[in-house]
């Protein structure tokens, strides 16, 4: 009977202890733009990590970055992802844009493909175009 609150207590502290969390992996880059212009001080930046591998469907988002510029280009960004959650056989892509009060300014119009196996070079570098 002695036994019976001893495997109690350690079922207990077995239940509370906390699952350790995956680990974390990041890609580190830049947005920049070649226009000569300063961005309003409004200005919001989001940067996406996608996965792009369906064609018919929409871009998976892993992680966004959202939120007010702060100060001028290159704007820095950081993402992260579960490198367990990546598939060897799908593609993945970095999108950026860039809006003012709603209205877009700037947005990427090349695909930025990255890899997500370490190779990567980081700092990225992501080119926005201006919005027409």
């Amino acid at each position: 009977m002695k036994k019976l609150p001893l495997i109690a207590a350690a079922m207990l502290l077995t239940a509370c202890q906390h699952p350790t969390p995956a680990p974390k992996a990041s890609l580190d880059g830049e947005v920049f733009y070649l226009q000569r212009i300063a961005l309003p001080p409004t200005a919001i930046l989001s940067v996406s990590l996608q996965d792009i591998s369906l064609a018919d469907a929409p871009a998976k988002v892993i992680d966004e970055q959202r939120g007010p510029v702060k100060g001028q280009v290159p704007l820095p960004f950081h993402l992260t992802y579960d490198p367990a959650q990546i598939e060897p056989n799908h593609r993945y892509s970095i999108n950026a844009r860039i809006e003012d009060h709603g209205n877009l300014l700037f947005i990427t119009t090349e695909n930025h493909t990255v890899r997500l196996d370490g190779s990567d070079p980081q700092p990225l570098k992501v080119r926005v175009d201006a919005a027409r």
